[in-house]
């Protein structure tokens, strides 16, 4: 301490110098002392360093001023807060100083304080006491109006404090608005400018009082309109404040928008440009009560993107007719220009203004779509002939937002939106290509490059909205694309962006629309291959890769003509791909274009195909392109061109085997593909030696630890095993343990599943020795037979039975002639009393697996033996065995068929189990054998629909609905017919049932369900507490997997949801349990469903949701049943992203709730599961804070700031807050890592 003290105090001596150079340094190295974190300084030098830099920003040395001022910065952190109060109170004397040095020299000061104090979500006093005492002297500055460069200043500093630090001035807002008022009708325009900026951020964080007093100052003045100079303020000072406190304009917004639109028509273009500036902030910061006026703003925007009094544009309009002028006329064109000239002329400001405002509407507004197609689109086309180019950009601008609103957001809605009016839009786009290519054809020849890359950026988008829609078109923008990647003045911006519009209508256009323009197009694009600028290179790699699938498209004849072509593209993508020192990127895209040439071209290369290939196995063994490499070699491999690769197979498939021990994983899938594909295509030129160092890699591959790389490895045996019977021995003992450790897992399913009983076929049908029938299966189901035994082995998990038993079904439909000593074997298990229930749960699944593929009628008992394990006292051997007789009922309809239907009516105790048969029969048959049946089964559910137990009615509509997918055309109608049944029971069944008949891909029923869903969802209305709830349920189902079925609906289906959340009384009863009284809601359950929709909604059905309405029904589920609060926790995290202007205007209302559940204290008696309940609500509110704190202004809200603080000083509170922000960091840092 001692000795910073001494060294400081040796500074600061040395500051006293009359030499400006001692000064100087002895300042510089008193900032690198401060700027240490560890410095610390006793109270005197503290007083002495603050005093000496006080008196070092009077020096007369300006450069040793500019030092002292920037020691404030990390000074003010350093020392104590009387101190801080010190230099604040000297540099606000010194800015009223009369020399101006003095006085610019303390502002920039002050300024650089303010961006030190710590932030007042910090929570500390020493913000708030600064700025107290800066504020006073501030406004009384600014109020005296004696020197405007005093008062510029003054209001600067303010901005940027009320900017930092708006929330702790709380108390002085309502002096500060109270001097910054008088100073918007100063006749100084820097100073109104400065004011409408403070302004602004004052509005952030006033009180509503003093928000309100505002707006009507503002309204007062804009209806006296005493000049245009002082409306052109008044006007801006509006749209300033929408832009920073849109949120809290809504309110006002009636009475501004009539003088708005008033002064629009005033013949003004300084005030007509901020009325559109005014508008655009409207738009985009109050959407519900804009909604109302859009058409009005539309209508205005349309009439002033035209509005260009000096030009004559009926000239241009003459010449449009003619598709291409020639070269002399546009010059003629050209001379004519630039004799024009009219600086006085600000109408440009108006056309850019107003297209930005009409940006904005088409950006908010999806749901006026056809609209601005039949009105906008139009408009905006006829508007691309701009001779102004910065108005031009956001003319194009504009029409890029409309196209992005067209392109469909998920690729469920694209076959969603097929059945209904979602490709409405789209088809009248359609109608208007040609009209945008005609518009756009001319200006892809322009000199200018902004114009160009606006062109090709409009287009791009246009092709992927509309892929294949410029097919007619393209002889008309071929010329354009070459011009600009040949012309010398192109910069490499305007090649990028040519190249990406060029690469975009490659993979989206049929390749025979450009097989006429091949011979001009190659070159240019050749060319860009050999370019110096790595980026133009890349992306010209990618648009000749793409250039040679469309000269020789495979797969498909083609009468194109390519050899005049081939040498250019190889010799030229031949110098890339030698090339080492050379950007990555080229690298591998050089790669994958030289792969491409050699599977569409390599018939054609002749001699040079071998060299190529040895460069490959190069740059197989180089560690930075193998992923690339091996993904190219797959695709050679598998080009039906049979490229003969023996040279390098030798050297390469070892080296792909070594790479299936490396960590990358992407790099193992990649070359176990690249193994499979030459397994498959180049078996006999595959060594013993090769696959063996192949087979060594394999173990270690399959484990549940990672499913896809099992998976793939398992595929590339059957493969093996297919192709190259004779290597099958070679497949050890750790393979195969491997493989049954795998079965027996209870994570395998889906595709891994299905690649392991591929295998056990091939395997089987390899004929190896020690690998028959038997053999496997002994291995297959050894465990479970020795688990059985007293002492015996590992108890398996319930899925690994069904996994065994499918196994079994693979090896025995590959080996037919055993099957019925199987079958044998398995129905003796099942009857022996003596088995267990594990070989018995075996048996019954492999006789459902196998009966499935095979007709197991000669088994006479089996019946018996089945009905014999309904009886069962184990849970799981009953299910095997409901689950064996549906499967087996699959194999042979005719004759299990009618049996379990019989039993179903005349069983009523095992009626569950049966009809759970029934749904894997109605599941797993194909449609045509089933038709026959169908009366009888939909006869029988409907007996049965009325069941007093839930669970069997659950089953029965399972069954029901799909029974309907098989025949929707006769048995949707007769669904339909059964809500009118009187019995409450059977209503709800019908509703369940369509839930099954709904699912996440297009299917035949669709169009018939969209017709009718309307009637199903009337049983919202329903008297029946259950039947509203199912109801709920199905329309979730429906929400989330085909959106489009009830997009339309929400009009009429929305207030019976939002009904639903809401809490009855009338459902609320007492239940006296012993000496307790215990409350039970049962309108929770479809309150949760409400809710569960609502969720959906928000991701699914976003544009045709009115947010302010839904926000009040989340509001009111913030303050509901724990597992309520805990789904409105999730939505608003959810609109917090979505929304969030809509929840920044209701944030006040949200806080408090959440206040509520942060502050909750469990009472000290309380069971352990209250304290644990309480302790996840907390963590679920605080992560809705979280998300609430991700909106920009959510934190300028004077309550959120206080709830902050609250936070901060509550130890628990703020522990929990701050693991969840890490959480939230760490969360999004791995979703921006490249998972490749």
């Amino acid at each position: 301490m001692a000795n910073v003290s001494y060294h400081i105090s040796n500074l600061l001596e040395k500051m006293t110098s009359s030499d400006k150079d001692f000064r100087f340094m002895a300042t510089n190295d008193l900032m690198v002392e401060l700027q240490k974190d560890s410095i610390k300084l006793d109270d005197d030098s503290e007083k002495k360093v603050v005093k000496m830099l006080l008196r070092l920003l009077e020096d007369k040395n300006g450069e040793v001023q500019n030092l002292a001022v920037k020691c404030l910065g990390p000074l003010v952190s350093k020392v104590k807060e009387y101190q801080v109060e010190t230099i604040v109170d000297t540099l606000c004397t010194n800015m009223l100083s009369d020399k101006e040095q003095l006085r610019d020299i303390s502002s920039i000061g002050l300024k650089t304080v303010i961006a030190e104090l710590p932030p007042a979500s910090s929570g500390l006093a020493l913000s708030a006491n600064v700025c107290k005492k800066i504020t006073g002297r501030l406004t009384s500055a600014i109020a005296k109006q004696e020197d405007v460069s005093v008062q510029l200043e003054a209001l600067d500093i303010l901005s940027d404090m009320l900017s930092r630090l708006g929330g702790t001035l709380i108390t002085f807002h309502s002096s500060i608005l109270s001097c910054l008022l008088p100073q918007l009708s100063s006749p100084r325009l820097a100073v109104r400018k400065r004011t409408i900026i403070a302004l602004g951020h004052l509005v952030m964080s006033c009180s509503s009082c003093l928000f309100s007093e505002l707006m009507d100052h503002l309204l007062v003045e804009l209806s006296k309109n005493e000049s245009t100079s002082m409306t052109r303020t008044y006007i801006q000072c509006t749209g300033a404040i929408s832009r920073q406190a849109g949120h809290r304009v809504g309110e006002h917004l009636e009475k501004i928008i009539p003088l708005v639109v008033k002064y629009c028509n005033v013949d003004d273009d300084e005030l007509r440009e901020y009325c559109f500036q005014a508008f655009e902030s409207f738009v985009r910061r109050c959407p519900k009560e804009m909604s109302l006026h859009i058409p009005a703003m539309i209508g205005l925007c349309l009439k002033y993107i035209t509005y260009d009094p000096n030009y004559n544009y009926d000239q241009d309009e003459d010449d449009e007719d003619a598709m291409e002028t020639d070269k002399g006329d546009e010059e003629e064109d050209q001379d004519s220009e630039e004799e024009y000239t009219d600086d006085d002329d600000m109408s440009w400001k108006v056309r850019r203004a107003s297209t930005k405002c009409l940006d904005a509407i088409v950006s908010t507004r999806h749901e006026m779509l056809q609209e601005f197609y039949k009105t906008v689109s139009p408009a905006l086309i006829g508007r691309f002939k701009e001779r102004e180019e910065n108005v031009k950009a956001d003319i194009f601008h504009a029409y890029v937002s409309l196209l992005k609103q067209t392109k469909p957001v998920h690729s469920w809605l694209q076959t969603a939106d097929a059945l209904g009016q979602g490709d409405m839009p789209l088809m009248m786009l359609q109608h208007q290509v040609p009209s945008i290519v005609k518009a756009l054809h001319k200006q892809l020849k322009e000199k200018s490059m902004k114009t160009r890359q606006g062109c090709f950026n409009l287009l791009t988008e246009l092709a992927s909205v509309l892929p294949g829609g410029l097919s007619e078109h393209i002889p008309a923008l071929v010329p354009g694309i070459i011009y600009s990647l040949t012309d010398k003045s192109s910069t490499s911006n305007m090649k990028i962006d040519a190249l990406t519009f060029f690469h975009v209508i490659l993979c989206n256009h049929p390749p025979e629309v450009f097989h006429p323009h091949i011979k001009t197009l190659l070159p240019p694009t050749v060319a860009c291959i050999s370019d110096p600028f790595y980026k133009i290179t890349s992306e010209a790699l990618l648009v000749t890769q793409q250039l040679i699938e469309v000269i020789r498209p495979l797969g498909k004849p083609c009468s194109f003509d390519v050899k005049p072509y081939v040498t250019d593209l190889f010799s030229s993508t031949l110098k890339r791909l030698k090339a080492s020192d050379i950007d990555q990127e080229v690298k591998e895209r050089a790669i994958a274009c030289m792969g491409q040439i050699i599977c569409n071209l390599g018939d054609n290369l002749g001699a040079d195909l071998n060299p190529t290939l040895q460069i490959f196995l190069e740059r197989l063994k180089n560690e930075i392109t193998r992923l690339t490499t091996v993904k190219t070699l797959t695709l050679i491999a598998s080009s039906p061109l049979k490229i003969d690769l023996r040279p390098i197979l030798g050297e390469g498939v070892p080296i792909l085997a070594s790479f299936l021990r490396k960590n990358q994983r992407a790099l193992k899938l990649s070359t176990l593909a690249a193994l499979d594909i030459l397994i498959k295509n180049y078996g006999d030129s595959l060594k013993p030696m090769m696959i063996e160092s192949v087979l060594k890699e394999i173990p270690t591959l399959i484990g549940e630890s990672d499913m896809h790389v099992s998976q793939m490895a398992i595929t590339f045996l059957t493969s093996l095993a297919k192709v190259y019977p004779s290597s099958v021995s070679k497949i050890g003992g750790s393979i195969l343990t491997e493989l049954f450790n795998l079965v027996r897992s209870p994570l395998l399913q889906g595709g891994a599943l299905n690649a392991i009983l591929d295998f056990f076929q091939a395997l089987v049908l390899s004929k190896t020795p020690n690998m028959g029938y038997m053999e496997l299966l002994k291995q297959l189901t050894g465990t479970i037979y020795s688990s059985a035994q007293p002492g015996g082995g590992v108890v398996l998990h319930k899925q690994a039975y069904y996994s065994v038993a499918k196994c079994v079904a693979a090896l025995t439909s590959a080996c037919p002639k055993d099957a019925s000593t199987v079958v044998n074997q398995f129905v003796q298990d099942v009857k022996n009393p003596k088995s267990s229930d594990s070989v018995r749960l075996l048996a019954l699944l492999s006789l459902g697996e196998i009966g499935r593929t095979m007709n197991l009628g000669a088994q006479k008992e089996l019946k018996v033996v089945i009905l014999e394990a309904f009886s069962s006292p184990s849970e799981e051997v009953k299910s095997a065995a409901s689950y064996a007789l549906g499967n087996i009922s699959v194999g042979n309809l005719s004759e299990y068929l009618p049996f379990m239907l019989k039993e179903i009516s005349s069983q009523p105790k095992r009626q569950y189990l049966l009809l759970h048969s029934l749904k894997e029969v109605i599941s797993s048959s194909p449609a045509d054998s089933l038709k026959p049946h169908i009366q009888d089964i939909w006869a029988l559910l409907f007996k049965n629909c009325e069941c007093a137990e839930e669970g069997t009615r659950n089953v029965v509509a399972e069954c029901l609905g799909k029974l309907t997918l098989i025949d929707p055309t006769h048995l949707l109608p007769r669904l339909k017919k059964q809500l009118t049944s009187g019995s409450a029971h059977a209503r709800s069944t019908v509703v369940t049932a369509v839930k099954f008949t709904i699912s996440d891909h297009p299917q035949g029923i669709d169009s018939l369900l969209k017709g009718c869903i309307g009637d199903f969802l009337r049983t919202l209305e329903d008297s029946d507490l259950n039947v509203r709830r199912v109801a709920l349920v199905m329309f979730n189902c429906a929400a989330h997997n085909k959106p489009s079925l009830i997009r339309d609906l929400l009009e009429t289906v929305l207030p019976q949801l939002y009904n639903e959340t809401k809490v009855r009384k009338e459902l609320i009863r007492e239940v006296e349990m012993g000496p307790f009284k215990h409350t039970v809601d049962d309108g929770l359950d479809i309150r949760k469903a409400a809710f569960e929709c609502m969720y959906t909604l928000l991701d699914s059905c976003l544009d045709r949701l009115d947010i302010f309405e839904f926000l009040n029904h989340v509001e009111d589920g913030l303050k509901d049943h724990y597992d309520i609060k805990m789904l409105t926790f999730i939505m608003l995290a959810r609109l917090s992203a979505v929304s969030p202007s809509a929840v920044l205007q209701r944030l006040d209302r949200l806080v408090e709730p959440l206040r509520a559940t942060c502050t909750t204290k469990v009472k000290a008696n309380s069971v352990k599961q209250e304290f644990e309940k309480q302790d996840e609500l907390k963590r679920s509110a605080m992560r809705a804070v979280a998300a609430l704190l991700t909106i920009p202004e959510a934190e300028k809200s004077a309550l959120m700031a206080e709830f902050q603080s609250q936070i901060r000083s509550n130890p628990e509170m703020a522990a929990i807050f701050e693991s969840i922000q890490k959480d939230n960091t760490s969360a999004s840092s791995t979703e921006t890592m490249d998972l490749s």
